[in-house]
């Protein structure tokens, strides 16, 4: 078996285009990601999966905008539009993307007290939610990571994948970004100075 494995990052209905937290060109890298999944003997997916009235969500928050922040316990917290809740249709994935290959489908964020961008820790970095166990096991050590958005779930995913002793690559045409403030460059020199490769 392979030690390779392709990690899919949310590529969801509300994460595109019409969605309710759309990025921009999220649905152009479908067949890029579709083509992947062929390629890979190993495929992970993951999927925001948040109950309704999450706490990342500015409507929760009285006074709060979605893109402004607050602090949680876990710290400085960015609040979001009301997206991918849970049995929703923005929560499905993309209806284009061949997503059956699959072996493991990671649903995150269904803690409603903490938000999480990562494929292998909640927002408060130390919550596991078992990837790295799941690949481990399986011999899997060299993962390529693609999906949405660039510099929120596929980089946190990316970055905890290299702390975790996990080789990662991010393949940036099979992804794309929200770039909130200048979010994507500081993200891609983080993730660079961290030993992540950027392709």
């Amino acid at each position: 078996m392979s030690e390779k494995a392709l990690i899919v990052i949310d590529v969801q209905n509300d994460f595109c285009p019409g969605g309710a937290l759309a990025v921009t060109g999220g649905d152009e890298i479908v067949p890029m990601v579709n083509r992947l999944i062929g390629e890979f003997d190993h495929v992970v997916l993951t999927q925001d999966w948040h109950p309704a009235s999450h706490s990342s969500f500015a409507s929760v928050h009285p006074g709060k905008n979605p893109f402004e922040t607050t602090e949680m316990r876990y710290g400085t917290q960015t609040l979001w539009p009301d997206h991918c809740v849970q049995g929703t249709d923005g929560a499905a994935f993309h209806a284009d993307l061949e997503w059956t290959k699959a072996e493991l489908v990671i649903r995150k964020g269904f803690r409603p007290a903490i938000d999480s961008y990562s494929a292998f820790f909640e927002n408060d970095r130390t919550t596991p939610t078992g990837l790295a166990g799941y690949l481990r096991e399986r011999g899997i050590s060299d993962l390529t990571l693609v999906g949405l958005a660039t510099d929120f779930c596929v980089a946190y995913s990316a970055l905890d994948a290299v702390r975790s002793g996990f080789k990662a690559t991010v393949l940036l045409e099979a992804c794309r970004a929200i770039d909130l403030g200048g979010s994507l460059a500081a993200i891609k020199d983080e993730m660079a100075k961290a030993g992540v490769t950027l392709a």
